[in-house]
């Protein structure tokens, strides 16, 4: 849909997940509720600068779904916010709340990552759409994302439905230049307690399933008229049905041809497509994983040309749509890239450089400490999902023995590992679980946690104290320790592993993003350097090789945590006072 621009008004440079949160803002949003993730994260970071907005980052995204959702059912328009991934976290009460349906507008964001840039998977959450049977809105460019949700907050309350809002990596990172506009305040809506409409239990879950129906009939019925889903006729010969950035990288291509861009992609508008086909010759479904589109035209029966399965992995780019007009497959070239690494000075190093010491089998999880299962250092064997650092920790230990710890990250244990911790109390697991408290959510740009005492808005909160929170949970043991003290680290590590008890160290200092702390690079001896690499498998990229087999150490990068100091036997490198 096009986006007609007031020259006369004020602009501003914005990504999608600004644009987005500038929309949600205009159109009058109250609540806003969402966990970090990448690239969903910066949605609610714009949002918070509105001292009309209640934002909130919680807990987990189930958590913030609840929150957003019942502030909907209240009677104010709310906003939801996640990663692919995150939607997982929530699904449970999203597939319930199609059923409730809504009081005032409630919009549900996901930003799917196609080309796994800081994700596990490459999850296509257009498919949740069509599992909930809710209607599904996808902007293809910041000042789409901006409008679009505005249009997502009336479908919401014209249609008592949560209204799903899909953004991918490129869209929510583009930047344009978009209007911005005043504020449209909205009216409290009326709350009225209603049994057969909020509580589902089976009798009015039944009938609730029944008009989710009803209302699917009447959202396929709207988006086959809606001006979301845009005819743009060109050359008659070649045709593309798309969605997303998708829209973008084929009209880059094919300039000239026709085009049916899906602005609201579900509930499927068969006919406005049916009708788009019969006047084109030769028409592409485009569209990035997986074959979403494609499968409901060929349920309809509509005859269309289709991606060859090889592209259903990775990032779709511009150059991929003349090799899906000619039915190639998709040519695989390498990436090149630097080594994703831990930063100089990460207090997250030293316990894997012992756990690599130790020889022990690690159970890890989704966060900046993910980076140890890299070589050199190779000390953590498992990531599945948020949370599953303790969980994971439990069935190895329960095969394996005793050799087995877990990590986990302070913000990941407050989103999902505290529920593991209990249940290894609760089935007698006896085990220790490392908490990596570098006191913030480092990986997804150093948002604050409940862990932290600090809101998003940068407010004094009740703080949570995780050794409390440990001890509650059943732990025997729970120990704090600072891992730069790496031989305390090493001797409290051994013998915890070696008791029948389960215990949890938390390694704690702040990440360096958070306090920067820097002192002077440690010194280089090289007439004392015996060239044995030990040093370079701490894999700090302030200490490099160099031709000769010796090392040296980059002094401006290098923020003077004295680790190698420690680590290296010949006393070539020394502590700078």
């Amino acid at each position: 849909m096009p986006v007609k621009n007031n020259l006369n008004a004020p602009h501003a440079l914005l990504s999608g997940d600004e644009a987005l949160a500038q929309g949600a803002y205009e159109a009058g949003v109250k609540v806003a509720a969402s966990y970090p993730g990448t690239p969903a994260t910066e949605i609610l970071e714009y949002m918070s600068k509105f001292d009309e907005v209640d934002c909130q980052w919680s807990v987990n995204e189930k958590v913030a779904y609840e929150v957003a959702y019942s502030s909907a059912v209240a009677g104010v328009r709310a906003i939801f916010s996640a990663k692919h991934v995150g939607l997982n976290v929530a699904m449970d009460s999203i597939m319930t709340s199609a059923y409730t349906g809504i009081n005032a507008g409630f919009v549900v964001v996901t930003c799917d990552e196609p080309g796994l840039h800081s994700s596990q998977n490459e999850q296509d959450n257009r498919l949740l759409a069509k599992m909930a049977k809710l209607p599904l809105i996808e902007p293809s460019s910041p000042s789409e994302a901006k409008e679009f949700v505005k249009k997502a907050f009336e479908i919401s309350e014209k249609f008592d439905t949560p209204v799903i809002l899909r953004l991918t990596t490129r869209i929510a990172h583009t930047k344009e230049n978009v209007l911005v506009e005043k504020r449209q305040e909205q009216a409290k809506k009326h709350y009225r307690p209603c049994f057969e409409k909020y509580v589902m239990v089976p009798k009015n879950a039944g009938a609730r399933h029944a008009e989710l129906e009803k209302r699917l009939a009447r959202l396929k019925k709207y988006s086959g008229s809606s001006s979301l889903n845009a005819v743009e006729m060109g050359d008659k010969k070649i045709g593309f049905i798309t969605s997303g950035v998708s829209y973008l990288y084929a009209k880059e291509m094919y300039p000239g041809a026709s085009f049916l861009k899906l602005g609201m992609s579900y509930p499927f508008p068969e006919e406005k497509v049916r009708d788009f086909v019969k006047k084109v010759k030769t028409v592409y479904v485009i569209e990035e994983l997986e074959p979403f589109i494609e499968e409901q035209c060929k349920i309809a029966g509509i005859k269309i040309k289709t991606k060859d399965e090889s592209f259903r992995v990775g990032e779709l780019r511009p150059e991929h749509i003349p090799l899906i007009v000619a039915g190639d497959k998709k040519k695989h070239t390498e990436k090149l890239s630097r080594k994703p690494v831990l930063c100089p000075g990460c207090s997250h190093r030293p316990v894997f450089w012992v756990l690599n010491k130790l020889k022990l089998n690690v159970a890890g999880d989704i966060g900046c400490y993910t980076l140890g299962a890299s070589a050199p250092l190779s000390a953590l064997h498992t990531c599945l999902c948020m949370g599953s650092g303790d969980t994971i920790l439990e069935g190895f230990t329960k095969v394996l023995g005793r050799n087995v710890v877990g990590v986990m990250g302070d913000s990941t244990f407050v989103h999902s590992g505290i529920t593991g911790l209990i249940n290894l109390a609760y089935n007698k697991t006896n085990t220790v679980l490392i908490i990596l408290d570098n006191s913030t959510t480092g990986m997804t740009g150093s948002q604050p946690h409940p862990a932290t005492g600090i809101t998003i808005k940068g407010e004094r909160t009740k703080k949570l104290v995780l050794e409390d929170i440990c001890r509650a949970a059943g732990a025997d043991n729970v120990d704090v320790i600072d891992p730069f003290k790496i031989k305390e680290l090493e001797f409290l590590i051994k013998k915890r592993t070696g008791e029948d008890k389960l215990s949890v160290i938390i390694s704690r200092y702040p990440c360096r993003l958070v306090e920067r702390r820097k002192s002077s690079a440690p010194l280089f001896l090289m007439d004392k350097c015996k060239k044995c690499g030990l040093c370079l498998k701490l894999d700090c990229p302030s200490i490099k090789k160099e031709d000769d087999g010796s090392v040296s150490i980059d002094a401006v990068t290098c923020v003077g945590c004295n680790l190698c100091v420690d680590v290296c036997p010949f006393g070539a490198i020394l502590k700078n006072d």
